[in-house]
């Protein structure tokens, strides 16, 4: 672990060569393996990026034990995109290869021996969670309803082929014939209902291609392709408080977590927080009021800016509320966001008493923080306020954690 973490610290340095050696690497040597990704170059940019994403969560992640169910749960996932045992091998040697390249006299046979053991264990630990994968590659599900909250948010109900297994609080990839072989995570904001129906939030990603479709374009009869199911943010049933934390469509899952507490009511209090940019993202506003007057066990508290100031006060306010509640080490923590907001807020939770082991949220790769519009750095919780495009290949956009 050691010789993988200091020489993913010289690749990390050229990530952007490394990333671009590997895709040519492996297109050249296995010409149709392309077909199995998006077409657009623009599209192939996220792909390398969500690529170096995967490897850095990986390689931060060794001695962790998340990481074997992320790796399971990468390898379920990946049966949507029919990858086979040969795939997995074509992918080792390409990513050899360009580790090799990227890293120049500081590849010595100990190094090439390290990652390929790793690489082993990655492909082994993917493999197994594709054969216990349970149901189809993927499900075809057809658009029963479109809602728009805005010009940027959208509320899709589906309605699956064949029955869409999963449990309140976990997402799902999406995939469009509007924009061919792309695929992209949203989450499931509903309990399973007995018609089988499903609700996506989806929040537009300024140039993101599937968003956009998905808010501005989508109808009614159009068929989407999902994949299964993903995500440990489910709830456990324990005798302790709750506080659910959502920003903005990471209202989504904690929006499903409550279904499943009014149909099971908690034996003890739930307090939410609520946060958004400005009221008018506060969407869903109306079914929160009916829930916390129905259940006297839920209280609800919504975070947005004060009128007429700058939308980043709603996370400033956000760290105030949570400082202000006290009880932190009693209850059970479900956070759902951006990455870079989720986080933050996890560090923020801890420094106020929090129990590490009782703070759940899903361990996606991190987007990193990103820049403002004045090339600044982002601070706590900016990145979903400003949503800016992801990048992160570059190591030196990435913000560091402050304290």
């Amino acid at each position: 672990m050691r010789i993988l973490k200091s020489s993913f610290a010289v690749v990390e340095r050229r990530a952007e060569h490394a990333v671009r050696y590997f895709y040519s690497h492996l297109f050249w040597h296995n010409p149709a393996i392309r077909t199995l990704f998006p077409p657009s170059s623009h599209d192939m940019q996220r792909q390398r990026d969500r690529l170096f994403a995967a490897l850095t969560h990986v390689i931060a992640h060794l001695e962790h034990e998340s990481l074997l169910p992320y790796l399971h749960d990468l390898g379920r996932d990946h049966r949507k995109f029919l990858a086979r045992p040969e795939h997995y091998a074509a992918v080792g040697a390409s990513l050899l290869a360009a580790l090799a390249e990227t890293s120049g006299a500081a590849w010595t046979p100990a190094v090439e021996k390290a990652w390929s053991e790793a690489y082993q264990v990655i492909a082994d630990a993917m493999t197994a969670g594709a054969g216990a994968g349970e149901g189809p590659p993927w499900w075809d599900a057809e658009i029963v309803r479109h809602l728009t909250y805005g010009e940027d948010i959208g509320v899709l109900t589906l309605r699956p082929e064949i029955p869409f297994p999963y449990r309140p609080g976990q997402y799902t990839s999406v995939s469009s014939e509007r924009v061919p072989r792309t695929w992209r995570t949203y989450s499931i904001g509903n309990a399973p209902r007995p018609d089988g129906t499903l609700d996506l939030h989806v929040s537009r990603i300024e140039h993101g291609r599937l968003s956009t479709a998905l808010v501005r374009e989508a109808r009614p009869g159009e068929m989407l392709r999902l994949g299964a199911a993903g995500g440990a943010m489910t709830f456990r049933r324990a005798d302790r408080p709750v506080s659910l934390i959502a920003a903005g469509t990471g209202w989504a899952p904690v929006r499903a977590l409550l279904e499943e507490l009014a149909e099971h009511p908690p034996a003890q209090g739930v307090r939410l927080f609520v946060v958004a940019r400005d009221t008018a993202h506060l969407y869903d506003r109306p079914l929160i009021d009916a829930y916390a007057a129905a259940f006297p066990w839920l209280g609800a508290t919504y975070i947005t800016p004060a009128p007429g100031r700058h939308r980043n006060e709603a996370t400033a306010r956000l760290a105030t509320a949570l400082a202000t509640r006290g009880l932190w080490p009693d209850h059970d923590v479900y956070l759902s966001g951006p990455p870079g907001f989720v986080d933050e807020t996890v560090h923020l939770l801890r420094g106020l008493g929090a129990v590490p082991g009782r703070i759940f949220h899903d361990s996606l790769p991190a987007a990193g923080t990103g820049h403002g519009p004045e090339g600044r750095p982002l601070g706590f919780g900016e990145w979903f306020l400003h949503r800016p495009d992801p990048h992160w290949l570059d190591p030196s956009r990435r913000a560091p954690r402050q304290g």
